[in-house]
């Protein structure tokens, strides 16, 4: 049940927009805490460059030449820890709580000696003087170059600020900052390098609760997102599974004259409910015509073999009462009715005729119309040169039998057939003098086991193959067959057939 589930296509459906969602949501969730992470950063800096500011100014305007560094107003050192140096890295001054920094470049956080010793070695705490710290630079955070060579003017703060991050530990507190870096040039013209820093706790702080919360937001998100698709799927799939059930409704009864429901939309799901039903209606339109075919075939078999058993029956009663002419005559019948029966059986199996067999349809005639010598009316026959086309002798050759045993069946006195070539077509027109063909009968007649009224009073009437056999057997050879008027009033039936070179002549006389 779980493996069925899960291969509806309501299931893959549901789980396939689920995971698409869900890295969607992730690759999202990600962008958002980048730039979140950026703007905060950013925000540290600013904050971080203006501390820098009020120190760089304090020591720009503020300090008197010589000026003990030790007096200078420094911010809050848990917010902004600050350090003083001099061009060549020497610790002038630092916050008070500072016990430890990195990122700035200068490790220590004690001044060792006086500011108006300054040519002398101003050491750290640990005795590292011009300590670099390696690597504590972010990235592309610190602008090389900012400082110019010559330093600002005196009494001036630089106007480029670079900025770098790192850590500090502050009355025993470590944590991170953001350092901003900014020259400042004081009333005796000395030039210092003030290093404020912004701590980046709020930073760290909201990008985590930030993330918290979309890990805690997205499996809901993805829930919802998949109840949702379920459910949409199932509505979009009922008309379908009303599709199925009715189908396997049809299978187990067989009663193809049920129809499944059509949604009222116009999507592919109506589409395929009015195709289906056209597929099930051409189907029972098939199966009717094969069971009507299958009756009226017993039933047109029943009446040659009853009166052929009747003869046998009774000449072996009577060999003197035994009728052999009319005995032969029903089994010729019989035996036409059989050969119309299994070339229908072999057309509706999709037999198609091979285009190589080449031949000319005029001479068939000739060779047709020479061996009818029991007609009741001599065939007047015109046949013009060019008249080649590719198919099945046999088969050419039992459609112009058709036409004229109709033709000759119905025909008041004459029957005129003519061969000839009419632009891209071979035409064949076989034509009588009788009562002709009515026109709401015209298509009809071209259906199986079909005789008109007339034609059924006659004793030598047919079963009414033949104009179905050579209707199929002309489609199957590409061409068509159609009945219309004759100009003595009778019926005219003319089968066009595309010539075998495929070229295209001038219409004859």
């Amino acid at each position: 049940m779980r493996r069925r589930r899960f291969g509806s296509v309501r299931a893959r459906a549901s789980l396939g927009a689920t995971a698409v969602v869900a890295v969607a949501l992730l690759a999202a969730g990600v962008a958002v805490l980048l730039s979140l992470r950026s703007n905060l950063t950013e925000q540290a800096g600013r904050q971080a460059d203006r501390a820098a500011r009020e120190v760089a100014l304090d020591i720009a305007s503020r300090v008197p030449d010589r000026v003990a560094y030790a007096k200078l107003e420094l911010p809050d050192e848990e917010d902004h820890p600050v350090q003083v140096t001099d061009e060549d890295g020497r610790l002038l001054v630092a916050s008070e709580g500072l016990e430890r920094i990195s990122g700035t470049g200068v490790r220590a956080v004690r001044v060792t000696a006086t500011p108006a010793a300054a040519g002398d070695d101003a050491g750290d705490d640990d005795g590292d003087d011009d300590a670099d710290d390696d690597g504590a630079h972010d990235d592309g955070a610190h602008d090389d170059g900012a400082h110019d060579d010559d330093g600002p003017a005196v009494g001036e703060i630089g106007d480029t600020t670079s900025y770098s991050s790192g850590s500090a530990t502050v009355d025993g507190d470590t944590a991170d900052y953001r350092f901003a870096t900014i020259e400042a040039t004081d009333r005796a013209g000395r030039t210092v390098l003030v290093h404020a820093g912004a701590s980046l706790a709020d930073r760290r702080s909201t990008v985590a609760g930030t993330a918290a919360a979309m890990l805690a937001g997205l499996p809901v998100l993805l829930l919802v997102v998949g109840g949702v698709t379920w459910l949409m799927t199932r509505r979009a799939l009922r008309p379908v599974e009303g599709i199925r059930r009715e189908m396997a409704a049809i299978t187990a009864s067989q009663d193809l004259s049920r129809r499944v429901p059509e949604p009222a939309t116009r999507d592919e799901v109506a589409r395929l409910a009015r195709t289906t039903n056209e597929t099930l209606a051409a189907l029972e339109t098939s199966v009717e015509r094969q069971r009507r075919f299958v009756a009226d075939a017993s039933h047109e078999l029943r009446s040659p073999i009853a009166s052929l058993r009747t003869q046998l029956e009774v000449g072996e009663a009577h060999p003197a009462l035994l009728d052999v002419p009319g005995a032969v005559a029903d089994t010729v019948r019989l035996q036409r009715l059989a050969a119309d029966l299994l070339l229908l059986a072999r057309l509706d199996a999709g037999e198609r005729p091979s285009r190589a067999a080449r031949f000319d349809l005029g001479a068939l005639a000739h060779e047709e119309v020479s061996q009818r010598t029991g007609d009741r009316f001599p065939v007047v026959l015109d046949v013009r040169p060019g008249a080649e086309v590719a198919g099945s002798r046999g088969q050419l050759a039992r459609v112009l039998g058709n036409l004229l045993d109709n033709a000759q069946r119905h025909a008041a006195g004459s029957v005129t057939a003519s061969v000839r070539r009419s632009g891209s077509a071979v035409v064949l027109v076989v034509a009588d003098d009788g009562p002709g063909v009515p026109d709401a009968e015209r298509e009809r007649i071209f259906e199986r086991f079909v005789r008109l009224d007339d034609a059924r009073s006659r004793d030598e009437g047919g079963a009414g193959l033949g104009l179905a056999i050579a209707r199929d057997v002309a489609e199957r050879h590409g061409g068509t067959l159609t009945v219309g008027r004759a100009e003595c009033g009778g019926a005219l039936f003319e089968l066009r057939l595309p010539p075998a070179d495929g070229a295209e002549a001038p219409d004859g006389p």
